[in-house]
């Protein structure tokens, strides 16, 4: 079991080990704020604050017998104490969290986290329940409003999915574009079915691009630069200067949208193919900058 699932569970205990689902996240998400190395990262959703990997762990949570399945966050009757796991330092802190918010549930809860971390706010549905009109102009200051075109690239390498999504929030992305030829991964949340769910309900489309995309085979040892170097200057000439079909597409997509992403998996936009599709597209649409997030 992974420390941040210990905490998860550690915390469910330390209130009682039941919690509807809006009253866990929040808990949750405040503990995060005392942590350097965060056990959890958080995206604004539609409640506020909210944790695809924690919704993750808690079906594991379930499967495992160590929650009930029911909505609300409750501990079945297994008798394992997780907080007797942690450090000294994490039973403080969950201590601290009980101690200072405790007292706050239901709407009480929500508002002051709200007002408190108002860009987790933005993506609310119920701002007009909790907060007064002032308090929602607040909240509707810390939306990312960006105008004209722009064009970005973004890997998901060293990063959590809420991580990720934060970055293309930041920037207004309107579309992302997804270049890898089989979007699979073993980390939680870049798998095309979850990466396209989880971006399109906070309200960026996802298009998949496979025919821009290397074959697996292809991408197998790449131990230096010289290997991506190789790799990239034969994707220019059996890919890229073959699919100006796609390219098009993809800067007609631009035009429209004004603000997209293009995606895939390696930190190093120069390891990356997605860095000479971005040069092309750019090529393509007034030679619009091309951006690495």
């Amino acid at each position: 079991m992974f420390k941040r699932q210990i905490i998860l569970l550690a915390l469910l205990e330390e209130f009682g080990g039941e919690l509807p689902g809006t009253e866990l996240m929040k808990y949750l998400f405040l503990l995060t704020r005392n942590q350097i190395k965060k056990s959890y990262h958080f995206i604004p959703y539609k409640f506020g604050c909210f944790s695809f990997q924690a919704y993750s762990d808690k079906r594991t949570f379930i499967h495992k017998g160590f929650l009930e399945n029911v909505d609300k966050w409750k501990r079945s009757n297994n008798k394992k104490k997780f907080g007797d796991l942690l450090s000294q330092k994490d039973r403080f802190l969950l201590k601290k969290i009980k101690d200072n918010f405790g007292h706050l549930k239901g709407n009480d809860l929500i508002k002051f986290v709200y007002l408190k971390y108002p860009y987790y706010a933005i993506k609310s549905e119920i701002l007009d329940e909790v907060l007064d009109k002032s308090e929602v102009t607040r909240i509707k200051r810390n939306i990312p409003k960006k105008i004209g075109y722009a064009l970005f690239t973004i890997g998901y390498e060293g990063r959590s999915l809420e991580e990720y999504i934060n970055c293309l929030i930041g920037e207004d992305i309107r579309l992302l574009c997804d270049l890898r030829k089989n979007p699979l991964s073993r980390k939680y949340g870049f798998s095309k079915s979850i990466l396209k769910k989880s971006i399109e309900s906070i309200g960026i489309e996802y298009i998949h691009f496979p025919g821009l995309g290397i074959s697996s085979e292809k991408r197998e040892n790449l131990n230096t630069p010289d290997d991506y170097n190789r790799l990239l200057y034969r994707y220019d000439k059996d890919i890229l200067d073959n699919r100006n079909d796609l390219l098009k597409k993809i800067s007609q997509l631009l035009q429209k949208n004004k603000r997209i992403a293009l995606t895939c998996f390696e930190k190093n936009p120069g390891f990356c193919h997605r860095s000479h599709v971005a040069t092309a597209v750019s090529r393509l649409t007034s030679n619009i900058p091309v951006r690495d997030l």
